[in-house]
Order: C-alpha cells, then structure tokens, then sequence
C-alpha cells in the first residue's frame, strides 16, 4: 500500500500523519505480564514509543515519557497511559545533552522509586544524498540523540536497577543493510546494536538484562518529517509483506523483552522487519 505524499516539519506530529498510524489503541489488551513495574520510554511521545507506553500501561506498568518538545503527543501518550489505570510522568527535554539524560532517570528514581525497565527509543534523523550535504553538526547531534543518550541513561540508571530488570533499545533494520540517504542515522543504528550486545555481557553478573529490537519500515511521524515525499509514497513497498508496519506490531516484542518470561534472553536483536532477515 503507498502512502499518500506528505512532508512535515522535524520533529513530526501525529495529528498530521495520514493515514494516521496504529499504536493499538482499540486492539491492545494487557494481562499483568508488567504488573506494577516502573519503567522509562525515551521517545514516547509518539511512534514505537507511544505504542510501547500504550502497552506497557495496559501489562500493568508505570510509565515516565521522554520526549523532546512535541507536548501535544506526549500528552496524548500520558492520557492513554492513566486511561490503564497507570501513572504518567512527562519529561520533556533534549537528549543531546547528557545532564538531561541522567535528569530523566533521577525523575523516575524520585516518582517512582526504582527502575525496572529502561527503554532507549528516542532518534533523529536525517536524509541526504551525499556525504557532502551532510552538515557536520547534523551527524554530531545525530550521534548524540542516538547513541551517546543511551550510554548516558543506561549508566545513570544501572544503579537503580535490581536483578530481573531490563533495558531494551530500539536499534533498526538499518543496523544490518544500510540505507545509504540515512548515513548517519544507519552508522548509529549499528553502534546499539554493538552497544547493546556488549552492555548485557557486561550486566549479566548484576542480573540485569539487555536487549535490542530491530524494527523495519514503521509509519510514525518521523517518516514524513525527514524523508522527501517521493520516499514517504513508497515507505514499506521494499520488505516482502510490501507494506510499512504499525506501531503497534512492533510494542510486542518490547514487552516481551520486558517481562520475566525473558528471564533468560539477554544480548539478543529482535527483528520487526515485515519478512526481511537481519544476521
């Protein structure tokens, strides 16, 4: 299915998405799989991010919402959440600052008194043509947001963390076979997923787990926002199920990874890709 031609301006907006996209509003039902746990989304303001607040409050958890500045989505995130019956926490700031990062934590230590799952989903990206169009801030901040956020938080809040809880970063499908218009976006994709098969070696003697997922084509507001039209028309028309995938088909391998029943699944890349093998 192609999308109509759209283009917004970064960060996107959900309200300006068409179609707009499924986070499982009306089809998400929990099972206490994530009964009381306390839990940090960066990037949940919308996207895989609002659809795994979505779901993580219906399993039963708390959920503090990182986002950047889009306040109208994250209010929406926060209102599904407490529609669960759950607590919301909203922290806006820019990831690409490191004292922001360990802020965040310290917030959900002082909201809830504990981490027991950490989400690093939060990305920005660009496209290009070619590497000279690339501005030399761009692929800084691009590294920034993307990776170095993540070292920041998963390092603040480790010694928040008791045995059994998790941390589970969204790397992409770019992590394995690049899109080359997304240079810096895909070289940061492969640094987590390096990143976090490394961080659950290292964690495994403290029991706490981690784990990445790899989404394909998902249609949030960040398609639009920073592909050109041509591009966003055609989203999802190169995987074998021929179509871009929901947000919502993607929030289950995150609670997944999230519960106990993972116990034993660290170090592991959890491929969302609509048919396409990643190695």
């Amino acid at each position: 299915m192609n999308m109509p031609k759209q283009q917004q301006q970064p960060p996107g907006s959900e309200k300006e998405l068409t179609p707009q996209a499924d986070h499982g509003e009306s089809s998400y039902r929990g099972s206490g799989r994530l009964q009381d746990k306390a839990t940090v989304i960066t990037g949940a303001d919308s996207g895989i991010g609002r659809a795994v607040a979505l779901a993580f409050a219906r399993e039963g958890a708390d959920v503090l919402i990182s986002y950047l500045n889009e306040h109208d989505d994250a209010r929406e995130t926060a209102r599904l959440v407490e529609e669960a019956g759950r607590k919301a926490v909203l922290v806006p700031g820019d990831l690409a600052d490191p004292a922001h990062c360990r802020a965040i934590i310290d917030k959900a230590v002082q909201e809830f008194g504990r981490i027991d799952v950490l989400v690093n989903n939060a990305a920005f990206q660009m496209s290009h043509e070619s590497i000279e169009d690339i501005p030399d801030d761009e692929w800084d901040y691009t590294f920034k947001v993307n990776i170095s956020a993540m070292f920041h938080t998963c390092k603040a809040a480790v010694k928040h963390m008791k045995p059994g809880s998790s941390i589970i970063n969204t790397t992409s499908i770019n992590s394995d076979k690049p899109v080359p218009t997304l240079l810096a976006y895909a070289t940061t994709k492969g640094a987590i997923a390096n990143f976090t098969a490394g961080l659950a070696q290292l964690l495994a003697e403290k029991g706490i787990r981690a784990n990445s997922v790899a989404p394909g084509p998902i249609w949030t507001p960040l398609i639009p926002s920073t592909m050109p039209p041509d591009q966003v028309e055609s989203f999802g028309s190169q995987v074998p199920m021929k179509r871009a995938g929901q947000p919502k088909e993607v929030a289950p391998a995150f609670v997944m990874l999230a519960s106990d029943e993972a116990s034993y699944i660290s170090g592991a890349r959890i491929a969302v890709t609509g048919g396409t093998p990643i190695l």
